[in-house]
């Protein structure tokens, strides 16, 4: 029985809003089998995330999570919505939905939660409660949030007005604590409590209030709590004075002392009086005026507004005149009820006048060569007032090159300070400024423009020390190769520049026979045709003169460049191409693949890509057995010979440069495969053999004498004409004043290494000079497989068998032809 009556304790204390069946059937319960009871107390604070764990039921009460599972456990909430939930894996009681405090107990404190955690098999209930604890999530508010209140001027001192009451639904310190009024000026607030605690709030009169100085006060009551962080609400007041009227005007003050500069300005502010009238209505309007016994020269000095009370200056002061004024003012209300007052003006001496700069004497223009200490300008400056107020000092710019210099009482110079440059300033602003010695200071400012005149002081000057020029050759006399540009710092003629050619040799010539320049705009201009083969460059000088009187000028040095163009065609050398003899390069049946046959040389006296030479066969008897090298002319076999193959070969050479447009040169080369002589000279010779031969042996013997003399004389003449030939040849070549210069002979313009030039070493010409240029000594090496026919005209050699048999064959080649 007293399990019993402690269980439905327990229970009506949990709630009152349990209903009658709930408790009979728990009651049933308790009779029919044993309950086991405990209790167990947390406390949260309110608003926690969804989930958040309240604390560890198992471990509180001393359960198991098997017992957990094993009875159902399960939650009993006398309220409908579940604010806490169970864990059943983890026994702990988590947080089931938001939980609101103010919503929950309102004012109510302590704010708890009730409810029993139910087991089964056998039954067991435990009684758990969770106290909301409150957080600072409200703050202080006004149901209104606004309020006018009319509280007439005559109202008494400490006269209460009410004011709305804030209301916070938070609890303990987060609730409502305490209230400020602002501004306090003319009110106070008390604060009171109701008789269940609740606090409210009054506003108290605390300065009599006076509409004709303010007739509305604003302002603001604030409620704070004290939570942390601390939160606030606000109410606006607004107080409108109410007037009434039921005394004599009183002025604020019975006598009024007012001090004034002599130069305030006119109807400048001296005074506002201000009268107050406690009547009412038209007994509270006052207007105001000087009383009649006032002097009138005083009256005619100032002004007052009958309205407002303002008192103003009509005229303007003068210390020197009068250093004190006395004024009588009344206020009068619509009920002829008057109030006096006093107004005791004193004048106050000030530096009130500026000083005055006059100008007695300006040069707006000076040369810039002036000398130092030029007088610019004469002025004069005075100051009307007196003492310090009138004492001056003059100064001008200090950055300028100019300074002040005084002459006598009051009067003062401009004088240059140094040397001027109109190339670096061409004229002036320069500022004089007067400052008399009073407090505070008055200072006047004059600005004189001062222009500064040219002196011719700075020569021409090109924009580079050197310029370099390009010009192709074969160019049309007249056209425009460089334009140089020189500047001058000065001004006017002494700027206007002129461009002259000094008078310089070129290869022995004047150059203006080859140059001419422009002298207005400094254009240099072609007057012949240059030929780069002849002059590559040469150097002028352009001389810029200015206007000036004396004038002066600057030189400047022109490199004038000729550039190369593709005028000349390439020029064979080698094989020579004599008028009637035939020449043949002999190739024997048996030369294998690659058999050098013979090299073409050629040359352009042209430079740069202009003379880069290839080679191609444009013509040959058999294309099939011979090719010419693209970069080296050497002209090779590309298979081997046979039988078959004709003994008499022409090829025909043609020799490229690489310019725009390319120029060329033929040549014809007559190549001879046979191993013997009489083979060759039976191709080469003009002669008909007859196909019937005499029978008579003394005829053939004849005829054999006859041609053997014949050949012995022809061999001579032969000798004697090839001398003769390469004497001229060499002339040719080596003659000083000859167009073309002698490049086959340049080693290292045919030396081939690794195949990239034109001839191998052991076909290099050496060419050895002697101190005369004209006389030259040409040896010419060949190797001792190739066969050609030829003649050495050098005696220092024997000739071998084979050499003899190619004599021989050049003889009966210069036979036919004579």
């Amino acid at each position: 029985m007293s399990c019993l009556c402690s269980l439905d304790a327990r229970i009506i204390g949990a709630t009152e809003r349990v209903s009658t069946w709930q408790t009979m059937l728990l009651v049933g319960f308790a009779f029919i089998i044993g309950v086991a009871q405990g209790q167990v107390r947390y406390s949260i604070p309110e608003e926690m995330n969804k989930g958040s764990v309240v604390g560890n039921i198992v471990q509180d009460l001393g359960l198991d999570v098997k017992r957990l599972k094993a009875g159902r456990a399960r939650i009993f909430m006398e309220d409908s919505r579940e604010y806490i939930g169970l864990n059943v894996d983890k026994g702990t009681l988590i947080v089931q939905q938001r939980i609101d405090r103010e919503e929950l107990c309102a004012q109510v404190s302590p704010c708890s939660l009730h409810f029993q955690i139910i087991l089964d098999n056998p039954i067991e209930l435990y009684r758990v409660d969770v106290e909301i604890l409150d957080i600072n999530d409200h703050a202080p508010d006004f149901e209104r949030k606004d309020i006018t209140i009319e509280i007439p001027e005559s109202a008494a001192l400490e006269s209460p007005f009410s004011l709305d009451s804030a209301h916070d639904p938070d609890v303990g310190l987060n609730t409502l604590q305490r209230y400020t009024l602002n501004p306090t000026d003319h009110f106070t607030l008390k604060e009171l409590s109701r008789s269940d605690g609740t606090k409210y709030v009054e506003m108290v009169l605390k300065k009599t209030l006076d509409r004709e100085q303010q007739d509305e006060h604003k302002l603001i009551l604030t409620a704070f709590d004290g939570g942390s962080p601390q939160k606030s609400g606000t109410f606006k007041i607004t107080v409108t004075v109410l007037d009434i009227n039921d005394n004599s005007p009183v002025f604020s003050q019975p006598i009024y002392r007012v001090s004034l500069s002599e130069n305030i300005p006119k109807d400048s502010l001296v005074v506002r009086v201000s009268a107050t009238d406690k009547d009412k209505g038209s007994n509270g309007e006052i207007t105001y005026s000087f009383s009649d016994n006032s002097r009138k020269e005083v009256m005619d000095l100032f002004t007052i507004n009958s309205v407002t009370g303002e008192i103003r200056v009509k005229f303007s002061l003068d210390f020197e005149k009068s250093k004190h004024h006395e004024l009588d003012v009344k206020a009068m209300d619509k009920g002829r009820l008057e109030g006096n007052s006093k107004i005791l003006v004193e004048i106050t001496d000030v530096n009130d006048n500026s000083p005055v700069i006059s100008v007695i004497s300006f040069s707006n223009q000076i040369p810039e060569d002036s000398a130092p200490d030029s007088v610019v300008a004469m002025f004069n400056i005075k100051d009307t007032d007196s003492g310090k107020n009138g004492q001056i000092k003059c100064t001008v710019n200090s950055d300028l090159p100019f300074r002040i210099k005084s002459t006598s009482n009051n009067f003062y110079i401009l004088v240059t300070d140094c040397i001027l440059d109109r190339e670096m300033f061409s004229e002036y602003n320069i500022t004089i400024t007067a400052t008399d010695e009073g407090y505070p200071s008055l200072s006047t400012n004059k600005t004189l423009r001062l222009k500064i005149s040219d002196v011719n002081d700075n020569p021409p000057v090109f924009q580079r020390h050197s310029y370099t020029a390009y010009v192709m050759e074969n160019n049309s006399p007249g056209v425009s190769i460089f334009a140089v540009t020189a500047t001058d710092r000065d001004y006017g003629n002494n700027a206007r520049i002129s461009y002259f050619l000094e008078d310089l040799s070129v290869n022995g010539v004047s150059a203006s026979s080859y140059i001419s320049v422009n002298a207005e705009s400094g254009e240099i201009l072609a007057i012949r045709s240059f030929d780069f083969e002849q002059t590559k460059e040469f150097n002028i000088r352009v001389k810029a003169q200015d206007g000036g009187n004396p004038p002066l000028s600057s030189n400047v040095s022109v490199k004038i460049i000729i550039q190369d163009q593709n005028d000349n065609a390439p020029q064979i050398l080698y094989p020579v191409q004599t008028g009637g003899s035939v020449v043949a390069e002999m190739v024997p049946r048996s030369a294998d693949v690659g058999y050098l046959v013979t090299k073409v040389v050629a040359v352009d006296v042209d430079s740069g890509q202009n003379a880069w030479l290839s080679y191609k066969l444009h013509k040959a008897t058999d294309r099939a057995l011979f090719e010419v090298g693209l970069q080296n002319g050497e002209i090779r076999t590309v298979r081997q010979v046979t039988d078959k193959d004709a003994v008499k070969q022409k090829l025909t050479v043609v020799v490229e440069d690489n310019g725009q447009p390319s120029r060329s040169a033929t040549v014809n080369v007559n190549v001879a495969v046979a191993d013997t002589f009489p083979e060759v000279l039976s191709e080469f010779t003009d002669f008909t053999h007859e196909k019937e031969y005499n029978d008579n042996l003394t005829f053939y013997l004849v005829l054999a004498l006859a041609v053997v003399s014949f050949l012995f004389i022809v061999s001579i003449i032969a000798i004697l004409s090839v001398k003769c030939y390469r004497w001229r040849r060499e002339r040719m070549f080596y003659k000083s004043g000859a167009n073309l210069p002698v490049i086959p002979y340049y080693p290292p313009l045919y030396a081939d290494v690794g195949g990239t030039g034109t001839l191998q070493h052991m076909y290099n010409y050496e060419a050895y000079r002697t101190t005369d240029s004209r006389k030259s000594d040409l040896k010419y090496s060949r190797p001792p497989t190739e066969s050609i026919i030829s003649l050495d005209n050098s005696g220092a050699h024997t000739l071998t068998h084979a050499q003899r048999e190619k004599v021989g064959d050049q003889f009966d080649q210069v036979s036919s032809t004579i």
